[in-house]
């Protein structure tokens, strides 16, 4: 057992990953591997809730674990499973469930969300899905869970769930908290300018790890823009301010001057700022989609890399658990 202190995080394979993710979570994960004892998992049992459909899905994990590496994550330092794998989840899953309110679930942002998109699909997991994931962060007792805002209220529940069982039971569970490593959490801009890079939303406003360069230089061509400042130094647009944004990611410091002072003098030219941006967004994610996919093409490999993940998460699972059970009386011989 390692003394690090221990982070927990998970993400759906709904899909392949996109510029939000890589900026606002994975650079971050890439650094917290040194410094802590990580468990990154890919969540396929969440993805249920909202994509009964799996013919996909074993494809669609593949696919994320193979950008997590690429983009830097090293099994040999990290804990890298899926969720199904490790059976203890959804075994702290169900004894959570008996410390949850139905009033409370009902009450989750999320919940609300996604039964005004799906109201043909509201099943018990949705209702419970902030159950299953204080399950995934208490199973191995983490201190620390790297959240976007609009996790925040599950973590809450986390911590009132864990509570509760420490107190009705006995002291098991220590309270997680949000952590982001220190610097802001990054929102990466929409190119339609509304909101940030999302997989669910417009496909078309959101660049892919996995896009092709001609396809990643279409999509920021299409970028909304206007025309123009006609008056020196005047504030930008939100859609405006987001090309700067997504320039200050992938950009060298030099061009971005260039294109602030060309703004500020009222002589941008919005058409050659696209193209420098799309160039240098290809530039930036060329590397890591081919990494990717030499990766994913090894298939072997992969299936060892998940494998001795779900091996050393099952293991720590496994201590939490004979806790778990210890405490509630669930052991009878």
């Amino acid at each position: 057992m390692s003394n690090k202190a221990i982070v927990v995080s998970g993400v759906r394979p709904t899909g392949n990953l996109h510029l939000g993710n890589y900026f606002g979570a994975l650079r971050n994960y890439v650094k917290m591997q040194n410094e802590y004892e990580c468990f990154f998992f890919i969540a396929d049992l969440h993805s249920l809730t909202t994509h009964p459909d799996t013919k996909e899905l074993r494809e669609n994990v593949l696919k994320v674990v193979s950008e997590y590496l690429a983009c830097g994550l090293d099994p040999q330092k990290v804990t890298l499973y899926c969720q199904s794998d490790v059976p203890q989840t959804t075994e702290l899953y169900l004894y959570l469930n008996m410390l949850a309110y139905k009033g409370e679930l009902e009450k989750t942002t999320t919940f609300k969300d996604k039964v005004r998109l799906q109201p043909h699909n509201v099943n018990a997991g949705l209702l419970t899905y902030p159950v299953l994931m204080a399950a995934d962060i208490l199973l191995h007792r983490a201190k620390l869970v790297p959240v976007g805002k609009d996790q925040e209220q599950h973590l809450e529940m986390t911590r009132t769930f864990a509570n509760r069982f420490n107190h009705r039971y006995s002291e098991v569970f220590p309270e997680p908290q949000a952590f982001n490593f220190g610097e802001a959490l990054l929102k990466v801009p929409s190119l339609d300018g509304s909101g940030k890079m999302s997989k669910s939303e417009n496909q078309y406003a959101t660049i892919y790890l996995a896009d092709d360069d001609d396809l990643i230089r279409k999509k920021i061509m299409k970028a909304k823009t206007d025309a123009g400042p006609t008056e020196p130094n005047s504030p930008k647009p939100d859609y405006i301010e987001n090309l700067f944004d997504l320039m200050k990611l992938v950009s060298k410091e030099e061009v971005i001057h260039k294109f602030e002072e060309d703004y500020n003098n009222c002589a941008i030219r919005y058409g050659d700022m696209k193209k420098q941006l799309a160039e240098d967004m290809v530039q930036y994610i060329a590397p890591i989609r081919q990494k990717a996919q030499d990766i994913r093409d090894n298939e072997a490999e992969l299936n060892r890399i998940l494998s001795s993940g779900a091996e050393k998460a099952a293991e720590s699972a496994e201590r939490t658990m004979k806790e778990v059970r210890k405490a509630m009386g669930l052991l009878y011989f």
